[in-house]
């Protein structure tokens, strides 16, 4: 058993390795700008000298391309971390992901029929929200047929509602004109990638409502303590199970989908975050939502420098995740279910 003072040195270690993996990538690129340069932006900075064409060079590289990326790693890795320890506290599954409810094939199916219906990519993006959430719902109110909230059959819910957007999403591929590129987006923006976090301005719209859900969740690991209980034990507890879950769900849903409209599918980190975070600081949920989140956060950073670094061209950020991840996973699952519970 780790003592509460313990746990929060690790989380003051993988916070302050999480800013030292922002530094470092927002310093690494192809276009050389080293770290004295950063301090003569910011001499030049407080002198008012900010016209000069080499330091104009450098404010652009750092400020407006790569911090915008930068933070949406860190954001989106944050958010599948925290989304999926929520839902493997829920359910007392440490197999579950965020796509469990059918939320990221939802929220992908929406944003392939945006791409072929809308020209604006504002509309892309509603729509991949709107179908994220519409699977969730589609997901409940399965589970409100057999009037149940019994986390079985929330995941069968979930189950049917994915495969249900998953064929509606093949139906759109086919019906992608690849001659006017529809169906070369679609494949690439289903692959997840930052590329497009770079003008800010999907930080902006999707960035901020991120961070204030992530906030929100933080607050939650007293009740997902009770959660990962039994059913009859959290009611004991005096504790509406059916109540809260839904509410869960919703929050995990919500931080999917938006990472979805930020950078598209990228996988297996809701699923292999929560698992390394519950091996380091145990099953308390107080720790263990803090830790995913930053955890999630250095991850992706992590993938999408090898992206920035390593590759000619833009790779898919989800391919690199789901090798790492593999890797990651096999790795962990020596240790499954320990700490678990």
């Amino acid at each position: 058993m780790i003592k509460s003072s313990n746990k929060y040195m690790i989380l003051l270690s993988f916070f302050m390795l999480l800013i030292a993996a922002v530094i470092i990538s927002l310093f690494s690129g192809k276009y050389a700008v080293s770290l004295n340069d950063g301090f003569i932006w910011l001499k030049a900075f407080f002198s008012g000298n900010v016209y000069d064409d080499k330091i104009s060079n450098i404010s652009t590289i750092l400020f407006q391309i790569r911090l915008p990326r930068i933070l949406g790693a860190v954001i989106i890795g944050a958010a599948l971390g925290v989304s999926g320890a929520m839902l493997q506290s829920v359910f007392a599954n440490p197999l579950v992901s965020p796509g469990i409810m059918g939320v990221l094939s939802g929220a992908s199916f929406g944003a392939a029929f945006g791409i072929i219906t809308f020209s604006s990519w504002v509309l892309v993006q509603i729509s991949t929200l709107v179908f994220g959430i519409a699977a969730l719902l589609l997901a409940l109110f399965i589970a409100f047929i057999y009037k149940s909230t019994s986390s079985i059959m929330l995941i069968l819910g979930g189950m049917i509602s994915g495969a249900f957007f998953n064929a509606m999403l093949s139906i759109v591929k086919l019906a992608a004109d690849p001659n006017n590129d529809e169906l070369a987006s679609i494949v690439f923006w289903l692959m997840g990638s930052l590329a497009l976090i770079d003008n800010g301005s999907i930080l902006v719209k999707a960035g901020i409502p991120l961070v204030i859900l992530l906030i929100i969740s933080l607050f939650f690991g007293k009740i997902l303590n009770i959660l990962a209980m039994s059913d009859d034990e959290a009611k004991s507890l005096g504790l509406n199970t059916g109540y809260y879950k839904i509410i869960v769900l919703l929050i995990s849903s919500f931080l999917a989908s938006l990472t979805v409209v930020m950078a598209g599918n990228i996988g297996w980190v809701g699923l292999i975050i929560p698992h390394i975070a519950r091996m380091i600081i145990g099953p308390d949920n107080r720790y263990l939502l803090i830790l995913s989140a930053l955890l999630g956060g250095i991850f992706l950073l992590i993938c999408d420098s090898v992206v920035r670094n390593l590759f000619q061209y833009e790779v898919p950020l989800g391919i690199i995740t789901s090798l790492i991840g593999l890797i990651v996973f096999v790795i962990v699952l020596k240790n499954n279910g320990k700490g678990w519970r």
